[in-house]
């Protein structure tokens, strides 16, 4: 059985592993997730996040052989975490993430995407933006109507420096075995970027989920179990 550190995306928070943390725990594993610093109840000032302190938050979190999974933007603070330290990351998986290029900021990769579903919906105030909740289809269209709305009502603002913010890539983290999970229904990050950013992993190592951008709520017993294979495979 194995260990889970469960990692956010914008505007999210640990919240959002709701359903998935118990659905992790019925097949034997365990896992937990935290709030990066300035989202969720973290009380860290938004104007000071940095993709550093996003790492450091990670690595503290990492007390035993753990395989951390991070969600959207989620895939960067993930893999500077890795460079920071990889003692005791036992593998790296993008949901539906950005796998970053080396040089690039999560912003630069947004952008270069083949189509910008989110840009209609960013909101930008001073140092952060939110989402434009009546557009919360891009997130949450397969999920029950109740969740989306408790979602929605936990969303916080996301700081825009650590997104900003470019990664340099080194053997620290490369080494680490990564995964990639696709979710063909993506209406936030589109799915064919999906595949993209999944280029050169080994055979075995992407694998695709019927979801939203938001299978942790959607669907979180098959998201478990895909994360449980991942675990088997290691």
């Amino acid at each position: 059985m194995a260990h889970f550190l469960l990692i956010h995306g914008s505007c999210h928070g640990a919240w959002c592993w709701r359903d998935t943390i118990p659905a992790l725990e019925a097949l034997g594993h365990t896992a937990h997730a935290i709030d990066l610093p300035g989202h969720g109840a973290d009380p860290t000032p938004r104007d000071g996040v940095t993709l550093e302190a996003y790492a450091r938050a990670i690595r503290a979190a990492v007390d035993r052989p753990t395989i951390i999974v991070g969600h959207s933007m989620g895939g960067y603070p993930i893999t500077a975490a890795a460079e920071l330290d990889p003692a005791n990351i036992a593998a790296l998986v993008y949901l539906c993430a950005y796998r970053p290029v080396s040089g690039l900021s999560l912003g630069d990769m947004r952008r270069a995407g083949p189509r910008q579903p989110l840009r209609p919906a960013i909101r930008v105030e001073g140092a952060v933006f939110t989402f434009d909740p009546a557009m919360w289809g891009l997130f949450y269209h397969d999920c029950p109507a109740e969740t989306v709305a408790w979602a929605l009502a936990q969303q916080t603002p996301q700081p825009i420096v650590p997104q900003e913010t470019a990664l340099e890539l080194t053997e620290r983290s490369q080494a680490v075995p990564q995964f990639y999970i696709r979710c063909a229904d993506d209406r936030a990050i589109p799915p064919d970027y999906q595949l993209t950013m999944a280029e050169g992993l080994p055979d075995g190592r992407l694998s695709h989920l019927a979801a939203s951008h938001s299978p942790f709520l959607s669907m979180p017993g098959e998201l478990a179990a895909r994360l449980g294979g991942i675990a088997a495979a290691l």
